[in-house]
């Protein structure tokens, strides 16, 4: 959720106020392609939460819409992890003192978006807050930071195959189902397993720390992360993997691409899927596609605000009209996805070129400075 230098569209040359709020969407402190790839994935989150999606069938273009199901939130994780190396120094980690200020930095934005996430949970809107998992998983990369790209990347395989089965163990114990695990599961963001999810994050700080502002590297991710996506949901075909209603055993919940299951083939298939999708996101944004797209960009330099935005919003809404924010189906049957999200993609380009950065950013950024200063 925080941005790097990096190659960027033309220089406008507007100055003034609007000059300089369209500087910081477009000028150089900004990559394109990383801020759209982070739109997507918003969105991509707000479709999930707020449509009625069939499982998709590639033969069937009316279910295409079902990709977004837990692709968005590992999209948006792999993005965490990009990030997190962009700010400790991008294709070099930082210089061991800037480092650690980098590092106490992030354990401040950590704890702002634990909080933000249980008061998000708090309005009782029926979704899967991501914050929580999102913050712990901001944590746990906090040693990995100094490690090169190929360490980076074999470290996300072996945990993105290793990990699912003692998650798959972990989810069988009876402490889950008592009162004390659902508060735990809540305060870790469980839905998104941490010893699985830090996976998709490493592997984001290995493209960071592979130079993500090198066409080289963009076409690698993209083809790289389009061959793990075949080969993970080929398996998943090819193998008879259980449909998400039957009753599984051990191994059929580890063997599985199922959206959301944390199984090793979503892994494999839904990790290539973020990594492919980043690559081609820098890759568009190398061409005029950059100014087509940057309302998406808006959303995605601003994604804190937008994703807190959308369930504020979601939570005021469901109240006012059905007396009630936890009725999911009452509000989805109220068709709000597009109203909502093109409201959302007009309010952040409108914020970004009128008043700058997203206001939960600007101020997670201003405390972590204050908290955190260099030496």
């Amino acid at each position: 959720m925080v941005a790097s230098s990096g190659v960027a569209p033309p220089r406008a040359t507007a100055v003034g106020w609007f000059g300089s709020r369209w500087e910081r969407l477009n000028g150089a402190q900004r990559i394109g392609g990383i801020d759209l790839a982070r739109g997507l994935a918003v969105i991509g989150m707000i479709a999930a939460h707020l449509l009625w999606l069939a499982d998709v069938d590639f033969e069937d273009a009316s279910t295409w819409m079902g990709v977004v199901e837990g692709r968005s939130s590992i999209l948006f994780a792999t993005l965490a992890g990009v990030s997190i190396g962009l700010v400790t120094g991008g294709r070099h980690p930082l210089p061991p003192p800037q480092l650690r200020v980098a590092r106490g930095r992030l354990v401040v934005r950590a704890a702002v978006l634990w909080v933000i996430g249980i008061l998000l949970i708090a309005t009782g809107v029926p979704v899967y807050v991501i914050l929580p998992a999102y913050a712990i998983l901001f944590l746990l990369a906090l040693p990995l930071v100094s490690l090169g790209a190929r360490a980076l990347f074999l470290l996300a395989g072996a945990l993105g195959v290793v990990m699912p089965f003692a998650v798959v163990a972990l989810d069988r114990l009876p402490f889950w189902s008592t009162w004390n695990g659902q508060l735990v599961d809540q305060a870790l963001g469980w839905h998104y397993p941490f010893p699985v999810w830090i996976a998709f994050v490493v592997a984001g700080i290995g493209a960071a720390r592979s130079g993500v502002l090198r066409a080289e590297v963009q076409l690698w991710l993209l083809g790289a992360g389009a061959i793990l996506a075949v080969v993970g949901y080929g398996l998943h075909g090819a193998t008879g993997a259980r449909q998400p209603t039957e009753p599984t055993s051990f191994w059929g919940a580890v063997w599985t691409a199922d959206p959301h299951s944390s199984g090793v083939l979503e892994v494999i298939g839904s990790g290539g899927f973020a990594l492919a999708v980043i690559g081609f996101c820098l890759l568009a944004c190398r061409t005029v596609l950059v100014w087509v797209v940057l309302p998406l960009r808006a959303v995605g330099a601003m994604p804190l605000t937008a994703y807190t935005a959308q369930l504020v919003i979601w939570a005021i809404a469901a109240t006012a009209i059905l007396g009630n924010p936890g009725d999911l189906g009452g509000f989805r049957d109220l068709e709000p996805f597009w109203p909502l999200t093109i409201g959302l993609i007009v309010g952040c380009t409108a914020w970004a070129l009128l008043v700058g950065r997203g206001p939960l950013e600007w101020a997670m950024d201003r405390l972590a400075r204050v908290l955190v200063r260099r030496g």
